[in-house]
């Protein structure tokens, strides 16, 4: 039996198997090699089975998500037989005797480039494409496993760290905890785990070539442990763990069904935080009263081009049908940061944080906006929708956001698109947002505080950064007085304002955001009972 410490993002006891997640760590080593047939050999093995895992993943999308939608995975299967990929390859593996790895991921880059630079949308699209099938021959070439998905037993995910775009496609019923061996306590995992009610531990430090998946492990949350290969004992201890956690989350059922109100009759919202569709049933699963921050960039990680209109309202439709007039907030595109895609072309920066992100791509891209906004205001026919935009940081930008839904708003009108134009808020996540909070009060229906970056903007601290987590201090009395200027101004305007932020989970501090005078608390799903039961106990 092998104990590591690590860092606790969420609270729990797992108990299973072990699936270690490895990855290349993005360089390709250039070697020369002797026996030239030989590496043409392997090139056509790891073709052959990217060829069959592409059939495989056509056949799976066929069933799960239509023809329309599978047809992405025959497009690859036939970019990885086009002859000009295959031929720049082969020749740089003959003419300079390079590893085929090597070869793969220069002609990839080349390939990619060519794609990005061109004037037709649809081409630039295909440069994500050229980049994931040089990436998945790479694998197979590396000996880089992947997870089934389809066929694995509910395990614990164990590896280096994992990005949203990764998270995003993972089968959720198929993960009992997460151990990474870096990560922040605010990175995108943690919020992740939180949502679905499962342990997660980051800075573990483990040795993942040690590691082997099958192995029994152990994590518990509580004591940040991650136990390999535990004994009887250990495993009896874990149980105990569970099983008083059970019963502290009946007793937190009682909850269900009962009001969000103090003993004094002081309402306050308690609203659920999702990522995808499917997430909706986390939400009614702890009897959330509306959905407060539905991250809408599902729709775009782990993709190779933009999702269309109709995949989005679709989406959307479906989220707002199931929730049988509640509200729900869906926050526009946050795409950058730590969230990246490359179909978008946004290039590195030094500070991807406070760079070309969230409503700044899609100001100075009106286009990826406006499809958005089309299929957002058509959704809106069908339930209790309202919009949020994130990283505001003046006026001039929420005039220009309402100029914007009334030329989309216009456009659906001439073409006799049925649409509705919902309440729309924004985000306070920046400093500049908390001073300007009257005026910006006067422009919009509500306000929702993005904790997570008014804290790192306010305290200076870059929260995937994670040498400063002991730095990182959400509990910091600046930023507690931003939050209550926050609602201070939005309430001067008439307007309602809520948290959506982790710090909104935090039941230490639930009673003084009651309060402040906050009148929504949006959090992962496993939180609301928790903190609704803090709401009612309070006077």
């Amino acid at each position: 039996m092998e104990k590591y410490i690590g860092k606790s993002v969420y609270k729990g006891t797992a108990i299973g198997p072990i699936n270690v997640l490895k990855k290349r760590d993005g360089i390709v080593k250039r070697q020369h090699i002797e026996d030239v047939a030989a590496e043409l050999e392997r090139l056509e093995a790891a073709k052959a089975q990217a060829q069959t895992q592409l059939g495989a993943l056509y056949e799976k999308a066929l069933q799960e998500v239509g023809e329309v939608n599978a047809q992405i995975f025959e497009v690859h299967q036939m970019m990885l037989e086009d002859e000009d990929y295959q031929d720049a390859i082969h020749s740089m593996i003959e003419t300079e005797e390079v590893n085929a790895e090597y070869a793969v991921a220069v002609t990839g880059d080349n390939f990619a480039e060519i794609f990005a630079n061109m004037d037709d949308e649809y081409m630039q699209a295909r440069s994500a494409d050229v980049k994931d099938i040089s990436n998945r021959l790479i694998r197979n070439l590396s000996g880089e496993e992947e997870l089934d998905w389809a066929h694995m037993e509910p395990s614990i995910i164990v590896a280096d760290d994992l990005t949203p775009s990764e998270t995003v496609q993972m089968d959720k019923r198929k993960i009992l905890a997460f151990v990474t061996v870096h990560g922040s306590t605010n990175s995108h995992t943690a919020i992740l785990a939180r949502m679905m009610n499962i342990p997660a531990l980051i800075g573990v430090p483990v040795e993942l070539d040690r590691l082997h998946s099958g192995t029994m492990g152990i994590v518990d949350g509580k004591d940040a442990v991650f136990c390999v290969d535990p004994d009887e004992a250990a495993i009896a201890a874990a149980r105990e763990m569970q099983a008083r956690a059970a019963e502290q989350k009946r007793l937190l059922a009682n909850y269900k069904g009962r009001p969000s109100v103090t003993k004094s009759g002081r309402k306050v919202n308690v609203y659920a935080n999702i990522g995808s569709v499917s997430d909706v049933a986390y939400v009614q699963e702890n009897d959330a009263e509306g959905i407060g921050l539905f991250r809408s960039e599902f729709l775009y990680l782990g993709k190779t081009a933009l999702p269309d209109e109709n995949e989005q309202f679709n989406a959307y439709r479906q989220v707002l049908q199931t929730m049988g007039g509640k509200k729900v907030i869906i926050r526009t595109l946050d795409i950058g940061a730590d969230k990246n895609v490359d179909y978008l072309g946004l290039g590195k920066e030094d500070n991807p944080a406070m760079g070309y992100r969230a409503i700044r791509i899609c100001l100075k891209q009106p286009e990826v906006f406006k499809t958005q906004l089309r299929a957002l205001l058509r959704a809106a026919k069908y339930g209790n929708l309202a919009i949020m935009y994130p990283m505001i940081i003046s006026t001039d930008e929420v005039l220009r956001i309402r100029e914007i839904v009334a030329e989309v708003a216009a456009e659906l009108e001439r073409e006799q698109i049925p649409y509705a134009i919902p309440e729309q808020g924004i985000m306070i996540e920046t400093p500049a947002a908390v001073m300007m909070s009257a005026e910006l009060a006067e422009l919009v229906d509500f306000f929702s505080i993005g904790t997570n970056d008014l804290t790192q903007y306010t305290l200076a601290i870059d929260r995937q950064n994670e040498k400063l987590d002991d730095f990182y201090n959400p509990h910091h009395e600046a930023v507690l007085r931003m939050i209550q200027m926050t609602i201070d101004g939005a309430h001067k305007a008439g307007k309602w304002v809520g948290i959506c932020g982790e710090l909104g989970a935090d039941t230490t501090l639930t009673e003084r955001f009651v309060e402040m005078g906050i009148d929504e608390l949006s959090v992962a799903p496993s939180m609301v009972l928790s903190v609704r039961s803090k709401i009612c106990e309070m006077e």
